[in-house]
C-alpha cells in the first residue's frame, strides 16, 4: 500500500513538472512554423468576428506537441479547455454529459480521437455542425427524440492515426494541421528552454548531444534531459557537459540516432530471424514482446522517417542503412 502511495506520489509529480514545462502562447512555443502561423491567423479572424474558432484536428507522432498546442488555443480564445480522450468516452451519455457541461468559447480536446466508436460519433455530427444534442428517450413505439441545444464551442481533436478517423468525421473539421518532427537546432533550444526552467547548468554540446538523441520529438527530449539531470547532480554538482550527456545516454540505451534498446531489438529482430524480412507487423510484435499498436504508433513513424524501415504490401522490410548503423554485412540477394 505505502509503495503504491509512492508510486502515485512520483506520477503526480511528473505530470505536474510535464505542465509546468508546456508553453502557454504561441511565444513561448518552439517549432511548427507553418501550423504555429496559420492557426495564429484564424484565431485572430475568428476573435475579429466575434466567432468561435473552426474545429480542429492536430494529427502526426506523438510527442510532438498536440495538447500543448490545445492548451495554447484555449489560451489565445480566451475559453476554458475542457480535456478527455476517446477510450474514456464509451457510451453517447458520457459524451452527453460532456457537452451539456460546455460553456461558450470552451474548446473541448479530445485526445485519441480515432478510438471514438461510431455510436458515440452520430452524437458529436450535429454537435460539430449545428451546436445541439439529440438524445432518444425510450425505446420501440414509444421512443422519442429532444434536440438540446449547445453553446457554441470549438472541437480540437488529437490523433496519431489520422486515416483511421472515419471520413465524415474528418470533414466535419475546419482547419487540419499535421505536425512533423522536429530538427535539431529547435529540440536544442526547448532543452535550453526547459534546462532554464529545472535550474539546470547545460553546455551548448550537451544539449546538442541530447537533440541528437530525441527522435525528433521534443516529449523525448525533455525526458532525457531529466534523466541526464539525474547523473549530473550525482557526478559533477549538476553541470550538464558534453561527455557526461554522452555518458548518461549510452547507459539509457539511447544510441546517435535516438534509437532505443526496443529500436534495436525490433531491427535486428527482423534481421536475425527473418533475413530483413518482409514480416508481418503481428508477427514482430509477438517476437519481440510489444502490443502491435505500439509498434506502430510509437516506433514504426521514426523509423520510416529515417528511412531505416519500409512497408510493403508483403510486411515490414529493413532497409541497407540498418546494416551500416549496426556494423552488419548486407545479405548477398
Amino acid at each position: 500500500m505505502e509503495e503504491r502511495m509512492v508510486s502515485d506520489q512520483a506520477d503526480s509529480e511528473e505530470l505536474s513538472l510535464e505542465q509546468h514545462l508546456r508553453p502557454h502562447s504561441f511565444d513561448q512555443y518552439i517549432g511548427q512554423e507553418h501550423v504555429k502561423n496559420n492557426l495564429k491567423i484564424f484565431i485572430e479572424a475568428a476573435k475579429m468576428r466575434m466567432e468561435t474558432l473552426d474545429h480542429v484536428l492536430l494529427y502526426g507522432p506523438p510527442g510532438l506537441g498536440k495538447t500543448t498546442l490545445a492548451a495554447i488555443i484555449a489560451n489565445e480564445m480566451g475559453g476554458n479547455l475542457r480535456t478527455t480522450s476517446g477510450p474514456a468516452i464509451e457510451r453517447p451519455g458520457d459524451l452527453a454529459a460532456i457537452l451539456t457541461a460546455i460553456e461558450p468559447g470552451d474548446i473541448l480536446f479530445i485526445d485519441e480521437i480515432h478510438r471514438l466508436n461510431r455510436s458515440i460519433e452520430e452524437v458529436l455530427y450535429p454537435a460539430m455542425e449545428d451546436f445541439c444534442l439529440d438524445i432518444v428517450i425510450g425505446k420501440g413505439a414509444s421512443a422519442r427524440s429532444i434536440r438540446i441545444d449547445l453553446p457554441p464551442f470549438t472541437l480540437v481533436g488529437a490523433t496519431t492515426r489520422a486515416g483511421a478517423l472515419s471520413a465524415p468525421l474528418r470533414d466535419r473539421f475546419g482547419v487540419l494541421s499535421r505536425l512533423e518532427y522536429y530538427k535539431p537546432d529547435e529540440l536544442q533550444e526547448i532543452i535550453y528552454r526547459t534546462a532554464t526552467i529545472l535550474e539546470a547548468e547545460i553546455a551548448d554540446d550537451a544539449a546538442e548531444e541530447i537533440a541528437l538523441r530525441s527522435r525528433g520529438t521534443p516529449r523525448i527530449a525533455n525526458r532525457l534531459l531529466r534523466r541526464v539531470r539525474d547523473f549530473a547532480q550525482v557526478k559533477s554538482n549538476g553541470n550538464i557537459t558534453s561527455s557526461l550527456a554522452k555518458e548518461a545516454l549510452d547507459l539509457l540505451q539511447v544510441d546517435r540516432l535516438g534509437l532505443d534498446h526496443i529500436d534495436h531489438k525490433l531491427l535486428k529482430g527482423i534481421i536475425e530471424k527473418f533475413k530483413g524480412g518482409p514480416v508481418g507487423l503481428e508477427t514482430i510484435a509477438a517476437t519481440i514482446g510489444e502490443e502491435a499498436g505500439t509498434i506502430e504508433d510509437v516506433y514504426e513513424p521514426y523509423l520510416l522517417q529515417i528511412g531505416f524501415l519500409q512497408r510493403t504490401p508483403r510486411g515490414r522490410v529493413v532497409t541497407h542503412a540498418v546494416y551500416e548503423h549496426f556494423q552488419m554485412e548486407v545479405p548477398k540477394t
